[in-house]
Order: C-alpha cells, then structure tokens, then sequence
C-alpha cells in the first residue's frame, strides 16, 4: 500500500510581500517615478495641489451648495429647457439651419444699410409680393399655424 503523502502549506505573509515589492519597485521604475515626481512638482508649482487640498478639504461645503443651486425651481427649468433645445435641435435638418443662419446676418445687413428714413408703404408692399419675401412668410405662416395649433392642444380646444 502507499504511504500517504504529506502537504505542508507555507505561509504566506501579503504585507511581507508588498513590502518586498516596494522596495524592489525604485530600481525597476526609475525612469516612471522620476516622471512623476516631475509632474507633480509641476502640479506643485501651479497651485494645483493646494487648490485640489482645499477642494478636498471642504468637499462637503461644496457639495451642499452645488445641490441647494441644482434643487432651484428656475435651475430645474434651465435643465429642462436645455434638454428641450437640444432635442428640437437634433430635429432640424442642418441644411435648414444653415440657410436660416445665412439669411440672418443678411437681412440684418439690408435692415442697417437703409437707415436715412423708413421705406415708404409702396416699396414695403413691392417686397412683400417678391418671391423671396413670399416664400419667407410661407414659412412663417406655417410656424406660426404649428404655433397655434399645439398652444389649442394643450389648452383643449
């Protein structure tokens, strides 16, 4: 019959180990410790430690005050209204956009180069019947037309 063999276990001390390591660890990442002993003297220098110390230190404080401004009704509504506009953003076609954005500056160009005195009621209305000014108030009359009929959904008529 066999004899049975015996285990004996070592045991193994980790803190022993990580000490090992940590004494091993300057000879084998000189190159990367020197690095960052220069980065954080550059840190140092900067003041970014000691603003990073003091943030830390009243960490607390900041926290309460970034919460009371956050839980304000008008901050609340700011978010809400920024998420609003970036989903109606999202919506639009970037083509559209840039057209309206290019006829911007445009027509206020036109609107500061005629400043001697007001245009008179017949060349307002020869504007008005041009193609360009016809298809500028289609698009209006049409917002405003979706303007009018959301503001009747939400009142319930």
């Amino acid at each position: 019959m066999a004899a049975p063999i015996r285990f004996k276990s070592v045991r193994r001390d980790a803190r022993e180990e990580l000490l090992d390591r940590l004494e091993q660890a300057p000879g084998e990442h000189a190159e990367a410790l020197l690095a960052i002993y220069d980065l954080l003297q550059g840190l140092h220098d900067r003041g970014v430690l000691d603003a990073l110390n003091g943030a830390l230190s009243s960490s607390n404080f900041i926290l309460d005050t970034v919460v009371e401004t956050a839980n304000a009704p008008e901050n609340i509504r700011a978010v809400r209204n920024l998420i609003l506009l970036s989903k109606l953003l999202g919506s639009i076609d970037p083509e559209v956009l840039g057209v309206l954005a290019g006829a911007i500056p445009e027509g206020l160009a036109q609107a500061a180069a005629t400043k001697t005195k007001a245009p008179s009621l017949l060349s307002l209305l020869q504007k008005l019947n041009s193609p360009d000014c016809r298809r500028g108030m289609a698009l209006a009359a049409g917002l405003l037309e979706s303007l009018g009929r959301r503001l009747g959904e939400r009142q319930g008529e």
